[in-house]
């Protein structure tokens, strides 16, 4: 198996903090391609810098996740930034799984409690996730989101600056908004929860690890791909300005879509 893994900021700070993480996570018999976003902001934080960050995941994937069966070619793609930028959109460009760290971490935790918290790394970042939890339809078991208040003095140093702040936001969840598990949001974090599992009463879900290890597993269930309905392939139209990966990526899922209603036609599917 191989998965494609994107920082969609361009903090390679952080990217190696996500580096170090799937590479723990894995299983040994995964093959990782750990990638920057090319453009785009330090950290995201705001509905208008997860809209650039798509676009840059959107390239990043283009050039990864080709319909053949060429050697750069991945099994299924992690968009490691919570808040998920550019999901579920990005479903629609490719015929391997998408996952995105928040969407495997709501799912991790609603396995493990009724009702869980996140701990986020910035106040203005918690309107964007709140409203991805409701996307996701978790809402009803979102206790609370709780969050750092302070300037950041960088974003590859939040683990080591406000560690003890983080254990004491999820602690406060847990004793006063009634979480069963607490999620550290971001990548910024990762790695984070396997350090402080044992300061924090109860389970502790880092995102990056969710989604390698939920990506092998969607990768393994070998579910086929959206041949139909709302995750489809956009339809072919005319098209101007895209780069060659994406124009490239867009023309092979629009094909495979061809190819697959002749099938299904005649009484198959690829």
């Amino acid at each position: 198996m191989r998965l494609l893994v994107v920082n969609p900021n361009i903090s390679d700070d952080v990217t190696e903090l996500i580096r170090a993480e799937v590479e723990r996570s894995a299983a040994p018999s995964t093959e990782l391609v750990v990638r920057t976003a090319p453009f785009g902001v330090e950290y995201i934080e705001t509905r208008f810098e997860s809209l650039v960050a798509a676009g840059a995941l959107a390239e990043v994937i283009a050039e990864h996740c080709t319909h053949g069966n060429g050697a750069g070619r991945v099994d299924g793609v992690v968009v490691a930034a919570f808040g998920d930028p550019g999901m579920p959109a990005l479903k629609e460009l490719v015929d391997v799984p998408v996952l995105g760290i928040t969407e495997a971490a709501l799912c991790a935790a609603a396995l493990q409690g009724h009702r869980f918290s996140i701990i986020a790394i910035s106040d203005r970042i918690t309107a964007w996730y709140r409203e991805c939890v409701e996307r996701f339809g978790f809402g009803s078991r979102l206790a609370s989101i709780r969050s750092i208040k302070e300037a950041l003095r960088g974003i590859g140093t939040v683990q080591e600056d406000f560690r003890p702040t983080l254990i004491e936001l999820a602690r406060l969840a847990v004793a006063e908004d009634g979480a069963d598990v607490v999620i550290l949001a971001g990548a910024p974090l990762a790695g984070l929860a396997r350090d402080v599992a044992s300061e924090i009463p109860v389970p502790v879900v880092d995102g990056i690890a969710a989604g390698v290890r939920l990506a092998e597993a969607v990768v393994a269930l070998g579910s086929g791909v959206h041949r139909a309905g709302s995750f489809a392939a956009p339809p072919p139209k005319r098209r101007a300005g895209l780069s060659p990966a994406l124009d490239s990526a867009l023309d092979a899922a629009q094909l495979a879509d061809r190819q697959n209603a002749v099938l299904a036609r005649e009484g198959g599917a690829l």
